[in-house]
């Protein structure tokens, strides 16, 4: 029998009516919980979002999912219902969330579903012990570390594909329905189990690893230590990886480091100042004219479970096999090293915010700001009021958010 003080996998997923966590509502969602095994503990969790009367679905997502609007209406629950037995389950003591994308993708999901029904947005990830992982950096990581006892399929175009149910296919596990979230989440657990065979070092590292306190032992600015970095932001033709150094915290936001990609000539950062390195960093590289190098920075969140490791961790040998020149990369380092100076002018580069277009849709602010203990005690209130005694509240809210939220 699994104590409870022990810690739990729960393996979720969504399908989704769009692609944007922000704009687009759930429509599905599945969710198995396991021991540090993998084995099965309680029921699976599945269950339908009725979409709102006044949002649109999109025809596309419905062709790909197989889930038609009717289909979620006749099934679903409300949304306030369907998040609340979601919450219940991520928000389990001890509780490792985790999927294939889900940083990106399904806590984001999880995020603004819980901000539009006045549930704390963050609490699940990280109270009472609990975390949250993703399975997709972590197959990028052991494809480029240690790719033996995995089968990589490749593309169309002759790229590993990191598609999980083109892995799935290749690594014998069933999968039939991609973007049943069902389907998705068992193949998910069985992609864990394969990874935790086939390399067990090397899972319970980066399984350790997704603490940020831990990522923030292991990174040492003073001495500019280079560090091992798997990140689809990389892109493909380095197998999404590289070695990188960390050179500066950004300004404004604790958890993110600015780093540069030991990979990439150096010299533009150099050469330029904050502004113009700020330029180049924000234009494609497509616009870029010919003599103009992109700029080899980037910010890792520590927040968000960042592959990072020791240098030395990407040997030799895998380092050719993805294309990495080592000795290109330790020559770029002492080139940084000698110029202490480009700290300051990295900070400088993140100093100024970039400028977006006000987001005038209260259920895409969900990161204007944090509420407050006092507001976050209102909306307990509210999530505890039958809908048709809300008009009568007599309760004054400090974040401008919260009443066109609760009259939505």
């Amino acid at each position: 029998m699994q104590q409870e003080h022990q810690p739990t996998f729960f393996f979720f997923d969504y399908e989704t009516w769009g692609t944007s966590p922000a704009k687009d509502r759930p429509s599905q969602f599945a969710g198995v919980r396991t021991d540090m095994d993998f084995n099965i503990i309680g029921d699976p969790l599945v269950i339908y979002c009725q979409p709102p009367s006044d949002y649109l679905p999109s025809p596309e997502a419905a062709l790909i999912t197989g889930i038609t609007p009717q289909l979620a209406a006749s099934k679903g629950l409300p949304e306030p219902e369907f998040i609340a037995k979601i919450h219940q389950q991520l928000a389990t003591p001890n509780t490792i969330n985790l999927g294939y994308n889900s940083i990106r993708f399904d806590d984001e999901v999880t995020r603004y579903t819980c901000y539009r029904n006045f549930i704390d947005p963050y609490a699940w990830s990280w109270q009472n012990g609990n975390s949250r992982w993703d399975l997709l950096d972590v197959m990028r990581a052991c494809h480029a570390l240690r790719p033996e006892g995995i089968e990589w399929p490749e593309n169309d175009e002759g790229h590993i594909s990191f598609k999980l149910e083109h892995l799935s296919i290749a690594n014998g596990i069933e999968h039939e329905n991609a973007h049943d979230a069902m389907a998705d989440v068992i193949a998910t657990i069985e992609m864990a189990k394969k990874v935790k065979a086939a390399q067990p070092k090397l899972f319970d590292y980066f399984l350790n690893m997704r603490h940020k306190r831990k990522l923030n032992d292991l990174i040492d600015i003073v001495n500019m230590t280079p560090l091992m970095h798997v990140s689809g932001m990389l892109g493909r033709e380095c197998n999404y990886t590289s070695w990188v150094v960390p050179v500066a915290w950004h300004p404004t936001n604790q958890n993110a480091v600015i780093v540069v990609d030991l990979a990439k000539d150096p010299q533009a950062i150099l050469d330029l100042d904050s502004e113009q390195l700020r330029q180049r960093l924000y234009t494609k590289r497509t616009d870029l004219a010919p003599d103009e190098l992109p700029v080899p920075i980037k910010l890792v969140h520590i927040n968000k479970c960042p592959i990072l490791a020791p240098a030395k961790t990407l040997t030799a040998e895998n380092a050719d096999m993805i294309g990495i020149d080592r000795e290109q990369c330790l020559q770029n380092l002492q080139r940084l090293r000698q110029h202490p100076e480009i700290r300051e002018k990295l900070i400088g580069v993140f100093a100024v915010d970039r400028e977006f277009d006000a987001n005038q849709d209260v259920d895409n602010q969900l990161y204007d700001n944090f509420f407050s203990p006092a507001d976050r005690a209102a909306m307990d209130i509210i999530r505890q009021t039958e809908p048709e005694q809300l008009g009568g509240l007599d309760i004054t809210f400090n974040d401008k958010r919260i009443e066109p939220l609760l009259f939505r």
